[in-house]
């Protein structure tokens, strides 16, 4: 079944919208939209699992638990985040659809 990851994003979107698009053999691949979203302030990511991903289309900053610099996006930036990397969304566009494509490995 054909999908495109630029359509069906709901027009009022109070909170990041995380989407599985799919999952097998110790991989998952996800859509994100962030519209303005942040993660919020003394919270991070601690993911026990490597995470690659690209932001396909906005704007956004990422903070790093400690001394590490933080990181801004555009359009077809990607990083890689190895497990144990704390980290959070610390700004996207507000008002834009900030997309990304997540990749989960060894979750």
């Amino acid at each position: 079944m054909k999908n495109n990851l630029f359509e069906n994003i709901p027009s009022n979107l109070p909170e990041e919208l995380f989407e599985i698009l799919q999952g097998s053999g110790g991989v998952k691949i996800e859509r994100i939209v962030s519209r303005g979203h942040a993660t919020p302030e003394g919270e991070w990511y601690d993911q026990s699992w490597d995470e690659w991903v690209v932001l396909l289309k906005g704007l956004a900053i990422l903070d790093f638990d400690g001394d590490k610099e933080s990181v801004s996006l555009k359009s077809g930036d990607f990083i890689f985040l190895p497990a144990g990397l704390r980290h959070r969304v610390a700004w996207t566009e507000p008002d834009v659809d900030s997309i990304w494509l997540a990749i989960h490995f060894n979750f």
